[in-house]
């Protein structure tokens, strides 16, 4: 069984990311209601990709020095911030503040996440512990970005975004109080005795840095396209915002429906043979997405996309498994600081990519090829 550390830590991604998910993955096309181009809206991904990069390695550094339940509470509070400002600033300016403190719980969190589930469990049931942290942070993922269509049908972008917003820093203010009083309760699990030696230099082990290859390249191929698929949705093939979030729900109803039987197989066999899946399905989903006329035709790309999670939690695990254990937030975090400043231009790129070849498409056909390179 999870311990009650993990237990909390699960329960607070789930409150939280369901208040952020209600409005997210709108941002995209609520930047263009402002009169946001193409070419910012690639900037404003970019944006992301870089702080979700920029932020790894001190979110590592501080739950190493802090732990991990203080370092959560801190980032979580940074988070709640820029829900205010979202809430307080309407405006393309808004948005692009309120980005560098809205990261800091995903990005800044990651390896104190990371970190506490390899403190928490061992062996084969650290990839059943990931797998239980996917599943209670994608379930809202599957609830809210309905919800926030509804919103925003109703109460048009602006209202229903502000809504979404408001929402956010109620239930963050929740989960922070939660969070506090739970990890404050729980007794530590204690460390392993490889754990309890002297702080050691970061460094990536040869299988690691394999690995982060290959996930550098397919993460091009994820980015390149990715905030654009909201706006491919809703101006070309002109479904409305609720049917693009349940798009959302079958993306992660598949990803969650995927993770049980595959993580219950990779914790008795090879985690790799899971991962090397992963990227197949990588490679199948833009190009499913740029062919697709219809809804039904998008509803089939999301199946695709959900079956691109298939290997996330045994990919987890191997991170966790190669690092050291002296320093794990340290080596997680430097390992996504890496992934992501090396995917961080992909966005832009897309953009300038839907300019220069005036069609949308143009962002989601390259990615193809980047992703079936990164299987290789």
């Amino acid at each position: 069984m999870a311990s009650r550390r993990a237990t909390a830590l699960a329960i607070a991604l789930f409150v939280f990311g369901f208040g952020e998910e209600l409005w997210f993955r709108y941002l995209p096309a609520y930047l263009r209601g402002f009169g946001a181009s193409a070419f910012a809206v690639g900037i404003f991904g970019t944006l992301r990709d870089t702080l979700d990069a920029a932020y790894a390695y001190p979110g590592g550094l501080v739950s190493d020095r802090l732990g991990t339940r203080r370092a959560l509470l801190l980032f979580g509070s940074l988070s709640t911030v820029g829900f205010a400002v979202l809430f307080l600033t309407p405006s393309i300016g808004g948005v692009f503040v309120a980005l560098f403190f809205v990261m800091a719980w995903a990005s800044l969190g990651l390896p104190a996440t990371f970190s506490l589930v390899g403190e928490e469990l061992e062996g084969s049931r650290r990839v059943v512990g990931f797998t239980v942290q996917a599943v209670l942070k994608r379930i809202p993922i599957v609830l809210a970005p309905p919800l926030g269509g509804v919103l925003l049908e109703r109460f048009g972008m602006h209202g229903g975004m502000r809504i979404g917003f408001a929402t956010s820093i109620v239930l963050s203010i929740a989960m922070l109080v939660f969070l506090e009083r739970a990890l404050r309760r729980a007794p530590v699990a204690p460390r392993s005795p490889e754990a309890a030696g002297k702080p050691s230099r970061t460094r990536l082990r040869p299988e690691l840095r394999q690995l982060l290859v290959a996930d550098c390249l397919i993460r091009l191929c994820e980015g390149l396209p990715d905030v654009f698929l909201v706006i491919w949705a809703l101006e070309i093939v002109r479904i409305t915002p609720a049917q693009f979030g349940f798009l959302t729900s079958i993306l992660m109803a598949t990803a969650i429906a995927s993770y049980l039987p595959a993580a219950a197989l990779a914790g008795r066999t090879e985690k790799k043979p899971f991962v090397v899946l992963t990227y197949a399905f990588f490679t199948a989903y833009p190009l499913a997405v740029v062919l697709s006329r219809s809804f039904l035709h998008l509803a089939l790309a999301s199946v695709i996309g959900g079956l691109r999670e298939i290997g996330e939690p045994a990919r987890k695990a191997l991170i966790v498994d190669l690092a050291d254990p002296r320093a794990r937030g340290k080596t997680v975090g430097v390992y996504y600081a890496i992934r992501g400043f090396t995917v961080a231009g992909a966005a832009a790129a897309g953009g300038a990519l839907g300019v220069a070849g005036t069609s949308w498409a143009a962002a989601f056909l390259p990615a193809g090829g980047v992703s079936n390179e990164g299987r290789r």
